[in-house]
């Protein structure tokens, strides 16, 4: 697994190593059952805050994916969340949709974001 972070980004450091290990769980780059670099690992050949990682590895914990266990580090659960195939053409039509209108993928985002607290 590589992990890359932009320290000139406007996306925090954090949610930038949470959405690539994401990504990679989701993808299947990362298997069930792998172990993650520790924090303080990844953390020092990212070149960036130990506790920066730990903000990464706790919000995926809190949405399924890893395991965090104390001695064991970071494991990438086995029943971690899947996205249903339907649920991928929907988001593939609105990807179709907002690039047919114009609509920046950001704007899309802000949108499904607004919905969702409302």
């Amino acid at each position: 697994m590589r992990v890359v972070v932009d320290t000139s980004s406007a996306e925090p450091l954090f949610a930038q190593v949470t959405a690539q290990i994401r990504d990679a769980i989701l993808t299947g780059s990362l298997a069930a059952g792998e172990r993650l670099p520790s924090a303080k690992d990844l953390a020092a050949s990212l070149e960036i805050n130990q506790h920066t990682v730990l903000h990464a590895y706790q919000d995926l914990r809190d949405e399924g994916f890893l395991e965090l266990r104390r001695g064991r580090g970071a494991v990438v659960r086995k029943d971690h969340p899947r996205p249903d195939p339907a649920l991928l053409s929907a988001i593939d039509e609105v990807r179709r949709a907002a690039a047919a209108g114009g609509v920046p993928l950001s704007t899309v985002v802000h949108l499904l974001t607004a919905r969702e607290n409302s």
